[in-house]
């Protein structure tokens, strides 16, 4: 008999992922019978908000999760590999939100507007993987011009808010604009650089081939969401002082001729996109109007004129909403809709 209302834990509930995902909990009146925000012991002691409640966050251990049906992780890589066994162990449905299980063959990879199918997966190990940030708002737009023409090839550069790598990033940044202002000596200690009035082209870390891991994450995660290995994928990663929503030049050479009016037309009635296209009157897709809103937003749909079948387009989204917590309660919605 399939229960009116799940018992949720959400694993890193004091970070800015997941206040975004008790936000989201909220705001889709997920059915959440009891709630238990976890954390690292430095954290535990304090609350946090939901419907209205304050709610003390407790302590990560093994056995935080008896009773629990589905457990939201975004605390990092180490603390998944660490925990969400023991939660998946217990019982619950973990739904991880690091690198920690994205491209394991026997964990799904999913973003429910592309690939929802590939949740029935999660009874392998009792996991289901939420993709990287920057790769969820890309494939929300290629998969209906992947179903219209094909895709042979994407080469993405990426335009990343400071967000991405958590609140002491969005500290640094306020900060570093402060001190220049007031001249004041500059904090440099999130990034290898000055972020403030300043672009890094470099995220996460550099691999054998010159690549940064999230370069190759982008890389990777594509082809295993979009259930196609010949899909050939170059990425360039850029952190930008920016404080939410990233941004990314997509171009996208596809098998079949596709004319930028039906790509507009296509993504126009696409889940999860909204196009914002009129370059007469300077409407495209803004870091800041994609900031708080679930949808991916596309723009500046043109024609490559440098070869026979491509496409050029600029897609923006929430990288803490859409590219984590609004992705992690869509996939939780779709569990206790179609499996549990």
């Amino acid at each position: 008999m399939k229960k009116e209302a799940y018992n949720v834990a959400v694993v890193g509930a004091t970070g800015a992922v997941g206040e975004e995902m008790l936000k989201v909990l909220a705001e889709r009146d997920f059915p959440v019978a009891a709630l238990k925000p976890l954390a690292s012991s430095r954290s535990a002691g304090s609350t946090v908000e939901f419907r209205g409640k304050e709610y003390l966050v407790e302590e990560l251990t093994d056995d935080s999760f008896a009773d629990i049906d589905i457990a939201l992780f975004s605390a990092g890589g180490s603390v998944s590999t660490r925990f969400a066994p023991s939660a998946a162990s217990s019982g619950a449905v973990v739904v991880d939100n690091t690198n920690a299980f994205r491209m394991e063959p026997d964990i799904p990879l999913v973003v429910p507007e592309v690939n929802p199918h590939a949740i029935a997966g999660y009874r392998n190990r009792g996991i289901i993987a939420n993709p990287n940030c920057s790769t969820i708002q890309m494939v929300v737009a290629l998969k209906p011009i992947y179903d219209a023409a094909g895709i042979k090839r994407v080469v993405v550069s990426t335009y990343q808010a400071v967000s991405g790598s958590g609140k002491k990033a969005i500290r640094e940044l306020e900060q570093q604009i402060l001190s220049i202002y007031q001249q004041h000596e500059m904090p440099i200690e999130v990034y290898p650089h000055q972020i403030a009035f300043n672009c890094l082209p470099h995220i996460d870390v550099f691999l054998d081939n010159d690549y940064t891991r999230e370069e190759m994450k982008m890389v990777n995660e594509t082809k295993k969401i979009m259930e196609d290995d010949r899909i050939m994928v170059t990425a360039t990663t850029v952190r930008v002082p920016v404080f939410f929503s990233h941004s990314e030049s997509v171009n996208v050479e596809t098998e079949n001729f596709i004319s930028a009016d039906e790509v507009k037309e296509i993504l126009s009635r696409a889940p999860g996109v909204r196009v914002v296209d009129n370059p007469a009157k300077n409407e495209y897709p803004l870091a800041i109007d994609g900031a708080g809103q679930d949808d991916t937003l596309v723009g500046r749909i043109r024609q490559d004129e440098s070869i026979a079948n491509g496409i050029n387009m600029w897609v923006v989204a929430d990288n803490i909403r859409k590219g984590a917590a609004l992705n992690a309660v869509q996939i939780a919605e779709i569990l206790i809709r179609e499996y549990l």
